[in-house]
């Protein structure tokens, strides 16, 4: 479709919409060249080609999961907000599922149930898309375990890379298939598929045994430790992104950043060499076309959560307590103190 010169003009929108025939749904796109990414001058247009291109793959990430939009109406460069309810004047076919938010409060969220309903939220403003770890046909089971390899400042991408490469070993070790992504910015994810048996608690609990085995075995690489003050130049575990009502930046999804980076399913032989920054929604398309989805067989590699909750009651027999959680959650059993070691109060000397 021609538009306006927005290099010249990189205000300028076109009035007309465009409308798309999608999973039997009508989808209007307003104001389709109006500018999202300023790098390559990409439009709301653009946007939604991109996830067209990827849609069976996109599907197959978080089909039928509850999802958290993050919304950006003048792009990225401009003003956002966390969309937790779905607005007033959504069309009547939107399929929603009643969640709750880490606070406890309900929110009427939207389900991903086919690529209309993705198209739709990008008319939005919805760059990408913050996914629930559970199915909207099974809320009270947790069916993945994220790890997110979070790099700390100073740490190189290298490090990441390295860590990763520990997170696989030790999956290894107990029969465990973990799927890698970038997540569009410095860090990556190691995604399990599990079977639909635990409930999120229990999935956090499998995370933290997780993060601090990984702490142990590669203490001078790897940190386990809630509080940033203890982390140094590591790569933080974030066992915490597990925790109920928490989501996590889904697969495909399109950060906001003006070059448009992606959050993209990878295999393990290309963490050496991924270059996260140059995977965008210019370049995935015909990689994806070129490599196919790396996470084609995940629905095949169903985990259990069995070796990892082995290891969690291993650390309370030991005497470990539980690791902190945010401070949006109510205080829970066996948790420590919710305060940075260097405000903990000092035992009196007398």
């Amino acid at each position: 479709m021609a538009g306006p010169d927005r290099r010249r003009n990189p205000t300028a929108v076109t009035a007309e919409p465009v409308v798309l025939d999608l999973a039997g749904r009508q989808v209007r796109v307003t104001n389709p060249d109006k500018v999202f990414f300023a790098e390559r001058q990409e439009t709301k247009l653009d946007l939604v080609r991109y996830y067209l291109a990827v849609a069976e793959p996109l599907m197959r990430a978080m089909g039928g999961r509850p999802t958290l939009l993050e919304r950006y109406p003048d792009g990225a460069q401009g003003p956002s907000f966390f969309q937790k309810r779905v607005p007033k004047g959504a069309p009547e076919w939107l399929r929603t599922l009643t969640v709750s938010t880490p606070n406890g409060t309900p929110s009427n969220a939207m389900v991903a149930a086919d690529v209309a309903h993705v198209v739709w939220a990008v008319n939005t403003g919805c760059l990408g898309f913050h996914v629930w770890p559970s199915r909207a046909s099974d809320p009270a089971h947790a069916d993945e375990l994220r790890i997110d390899l979070d790099p700390q400042p100073g740490v190189a991408f290298d490090q990441v890379r390295e860590a990763a490469g520990e997170v696989r070993a030790v999956l290894d070790e107990l029969g465990l298939t973990g799927f890698p992504k970038t997540t569009g910015r410095r860090g990556l994810h190691v995604y399990l598929r599990l079977l639909p048996r635990w409930d999120s608690y229990e999935v956090r609990a499998a995370a933290v045994a997780l993060a601090r085995e990984l702490a142990r075995r590669r203490p001078d690489l790897i940190t386990d430790a809630w509080w940033k003050e203890e982390r140094g130049r590591r790569v933080f575990i974030d066992f915490n992104q597990n925790s109920p009502h928490k989501t996590v930046f889904g697969a495909w999804s399109v950060r906001p950043r003006p070059g448009a980076q992606v959050s993209v399913p990878i295999g393990w032989s290309d963490v050496a060499d991924v270059a996260p920054d140059d995977l965008t929604i210019a370049t995935v398309p015909a990689l994806l076309a070129e490599r196919g989805d790396a996470w084609a067989s995940i629905d095949d590699q169903l985990c259990s959560l069995e070796p990892l909750l082995e290891w969690h009651r291993r650390d309370m027999a030991d005497g470990l307590m539980d690791a902190p959680w945010p401070p949006v959650y109510p205080k829970m059993p066996n948790e420590p103190p919710r305060v940075p070691p260097s405000r903990a109060r000092r035992p009196d000397p007398d």
